[in-house]
Order: structure tokens, then C-alpha cells, then sequence
């Protein structure tokens, strides 16, 4: 288990806050023994928050290019047949992961391919399984075309409390599945559009690993 890169500016600015929040409540109330405590206590718990959060921990990636894995780690709270409009314009299977503040939040490639389409989309940041958070909110859409010429679109989407997101790919950039794309800071959401016919192999509401979990077979 290490900490993620993204997570080094929030643990900065965590630990300073502790230490002159300490400083304070030792100068303006050195014989409150029960207060300092009490701080104590919260400024740990505001520690192991930041720390859990940007955990990045190790995993073995099993690659297989007619399978689809899961972008990230959370529940499955969508899937049902769609029209894809921004990229593909074709209908398509939507598979939407939850991911909580207690969840993992780094993002990995559904498959390995061709990054052929990425754009940002700056937006709202309504809470994250809200119907038009998919194509209102803050997101990045990204599609990736395999070595078999099969699409996979996936998006990025800011939540009500994840308001940065990072990704760390362009158009044209060769990818490999499981590698890390991105990240969403605190509660946030991933959509996954697959090609009508796709074998799905999760359901609604069944908690899912990214990089791990086998969302479909193409």
C-alpha cells in the first residue's frame, strides 16, 4: 500500500492545519487538558481521512483483450441500453461505478488500445448518481479503440464533493488495460459505454474492484 501522487498537496495542507490547530489550543488553553485531547482525537481522524483516501494500493493486473475490467473501484448503480451522443452517436450499454469517499479513487483503462477521442468538459457538480450528472456535471470523456477496432467510451464525472478531476492521458496515446488514466477526488462516479451485444457480467448494485473486476466480455 503506498499513497497516491495526487494526494501529496491535501496532506500538506492537513498536516499544517494540525499543527496550528495544536498551536493554538496549546498557547490560548494550556490547562484545558480535556480540549486538547478532543482535538487530538479529531486531528488523527482528519489524518487516517486524508490517508485512506488517497491510498494506492498494489494490485495484479490480468489483462485479456475481449474482456472489459472495471475503470474503478465502487458499486454498479446503472446499467441499461443508451444513446451515446457526444462521441459515438450509436446506442450503447451504460455501466455507471459509484465510488464513495471510502472507496479508492484511482482510475484505470477499461482496455488496452488507441486513445482516439478525449475532451474535458468543465460543468456542474450535482451529486453523482443524479440522471444528468453524465452529461452535466464536470467530466472527461474518453474512448479507446482496442487492436480488434471495438470502441470502449468511458467518463470521468465529478460528484457534489469531488470537484477536481485529473487523467493523465491525450488523443493518440497508446494505452494499456488496468493502467491508471486518472483520478477523482472524494465522491464520484465513472459511466462505461459498451457496443449493444456485450456480455454483461455485473449486477446492479454488486460492489466492483477497478482493474480486478471483470465488467464484460466483447
Amino acid at each position: 500500500m503506498t499513497f497516491h501522487k495526487e494526494g501529496y498537496t491535501s496532506l500538506a495542507i492537513c498536516i499544517l492545519f494540525i499543527f496550528v490547530l495544536n498551536a493554538l489550543i496549546q498557547f490560548y488553553f494550556p490547562q484545558a487538558s480535556a480540549l486538547k485531547w478532543v482535538i487530538y482525537i479529531l486531528s488523527f481522524l482528519l489524518f487516517a481521512i486524508i490517508v485512506q483516501f488517497f491510498r494506492s494500493p498494489s494490485i495484479t493486473i490480468t489483462t485479456n483483450e475481449k474482456q472489459v475490467l472495471c475503470p474503478a473501484d465502487g458499486k454498479v448503480v446503472v446499467i441499461e441500453e443508451v444513446e451515446e451522443t457526444e462521441y459515438l452517436k450509436d446506442k450503447r450499454i451504460q455501466i455507471s461505478v459509484f465510488m464513495s469517499p471510502v472507496n479508492v479513487h484511482i482510475n484505470r483503462n477499461p482496455v488496452a488500445g488507441v486513445v482516439k477521442y478525449f475532451k474535458y468538459h468543465p460543468g456542474k457538480y450535482l451529486v453523482a448518481w443524479h440522471p444528468k450528472s453524465s452529461t452535466e456535471n464536470e467530466r472527461t470523456t474518453i474512448a479507446i479503440e482496442n487492436s480488434a477496432g471495438v470502441t470502449v467510451l468511458f467518463r470521468q464525472i465529478a460528484g457534489a464533493l469531488a470537484r477536481r478531476i485529473v487523467w493523465y492521458v491525450k488523443e493518440g496515446d497508446k494505452v494499456d488495460q488496468g493502467q491508471q488514466f486518472g483520478f477523482i477526488k472524494f465522491g464520484s462516479r465513472v459511466d462505461i459505454f459498451l457496443p449493444v451485444g456485450t456480455k454483461v457480467n455485473v449486477a446492479l448494485g454488486e460492489v466492483v474492484k477497478g482493474g480486478k473486476t471483470v465488467l464484460a466480455e466483447l
